[in-house]
């Protein structure tokens, strides 16, 4: 039996790929869109029967992030997949599938006062597309990213059998926690269905403190001095070329006594405003966009290199140690090269890196993506345990994987 007809024989919604579905420019064969586990299940089992390679599918936002894949015989849509499954209000806990969108998840949070404290600089992302990307925003800072806050998983493995790990009540830690090897694994492990979050209360008063900068070691003590002051902001990110601002949440009155606290601690130069700085939360302006990771000390010598690598790189920084740099179009693969060199030398001594998430085609298979990455041999063996075919996402991911 063909593989389309084998899929249609167990999921309702298969057909064949077309070119604009192309995850980097690789075209899928088929499409299938399960509407359950169980469908999901039936569909893995029988790539694996006849041997296709599967690459998942959210909303695309990450789609073009990492390398194209080796092949891609079977893109596994996830739309269908978009319930939320359980919102125990009591125990501050959510089970939603994998595609359903942030947006939606917040909006039916939000009517019993919670939330999923994981913000994403792109609309429209899923929860399983989010997951595998490992993509947090400004809230990183107080909450962490995905891997901090999903408390139980349920994938589908290589061979179409379903793994669970975790469970809804947050002290549950028991099994294998795949929420954690999953978060950040470009679907190269399995196909994420669903995920159990542990949720927050939504604040009762938000306020955000900006302060405005002169170069990189005004920066870093503004920085400095909010992460060492007893202020806990929930975010503080620093937008080039020169503001620090600082997200405040909690009751009305110690909103404002806390801000109260940073406007004199910063100095003169400083406002509380109601809303976000400009392009808070959001990926930096470029064609060519890379991840950097360091301590928060590193931030002088990163800020220092970013200036001097020429007009028109934007840059956004999180205090939790994790940024993005935008790089503007028209640079040739030498020079994006050149780039990283520069940020990888800095940020090695800090033990810290940069990945470029996404480049023009004709940049991206020119330079090494990825950087140095030590555990990439402990990375091999995870993905033979999951995946001994190498048939998930092949070659998407670091060193091919």
């Amino acid at each position: 039996m063909q593989p389309l007809d084998a899929l249609a024989k167990v999921c309702d919604d298969v057909r064949t790929g077309e070119p604009e579905e192309g995850v980097l420019g690789v075209q899928p064969a088929l499409v299938a869109a399960p509407a359950s586990v169980a469908e999901a299940a039936e569909v893995m089992r029988v790539a694996a029967e006849k041997g296709l390679s599967v690459i998942p599918r959210g909303a695309e936002t990450r789609l073009d992030w990492g390398t194209p894949p080796e092949r891609c015989d079977l893109l596994v849509d996830t739309h269908r997949l978009d319930k939320l499954i359980e919102h125990a209000s009591g125990d501050l806990v959510a089970k939603a599938e994998a595609g359903l969108p942030l947006e939606t998840l917040a909006e039916r949070l939000e009517e019993k006062g919670q939330r999923l404290s994981l913000d994403v600089p792109l609309p429209g992302s899923t929860v399983g597309g989010t997951i595998a990307a490992g993509a947090a925003g400004p809230l990183r800072t107080l909450y962490g990213t995905p891997r901090n806050l999903v408390i139980g998983l349920t994938v589908v493995r290589a061979d179409g059998k379903v793994a669970r790990s975790g469970g809804k009540v947050v002290k549950n830690v028991a099994g294998y926690d795949l929420g954690r090897l999953f978060s950040g694994s470009y679907g190269t492990l399995g196909l994420i269905v669903d995920a159990t979050f542990r949720l927050h209360p939504v604040p009762t008063a938000t306020a955000w403190v900006t302060c405005q900068v002169d170069g990189p070691q005004e920066a870093h003590d503004a920085v400095q001095a909010v992460l060492h002051s007893p202020v806990a902001p929930s975010a503080l990110e620093y937008i080039a070329p020169g503001t620090v601002a600082a997200l405040l949440e909690g009751v009305p009155d110690g909103v404002v006594a806390r801000a109260g606290q940073l406007v004199e601690l910063l100095g003169g130069k400083t406002d509380i405003t109601e809303n976000a700085p400009d392009g808070c939360g959001a990926y930096p302006d470029g064609t060519t966009l890379i991840d950097v990771t360091a301590p928060p000390p590193s931030l002088s010598d990163l800020i220092g290199v970013v200036n001097s690598l020429g007009n028109g790189v934007a840059m956004t920084w999180n205090g939790s140690g994790h940024g993005h740099i935008g790089l503007p179009s028209g640079l040739s693969a030498e020079e994006v090269a050149g780039a990283l060199s520069a940020l990888r030398d800095v940020l090695g001594r800090h033990k810290g890196g940069a990945v470029v998430r996404y480049a023009p085609q004709d940049v991206r298979s020119e330079i090494d993506l990825w950087g140095p990455v030590p555990a990439l041999g402990l990375m091999r063996r995870v993905k033979d345990q999951f995946d001994p075919d190498h048939r998930l996402s092949p070659g998407r991911f670091v060193g091919g994987i």
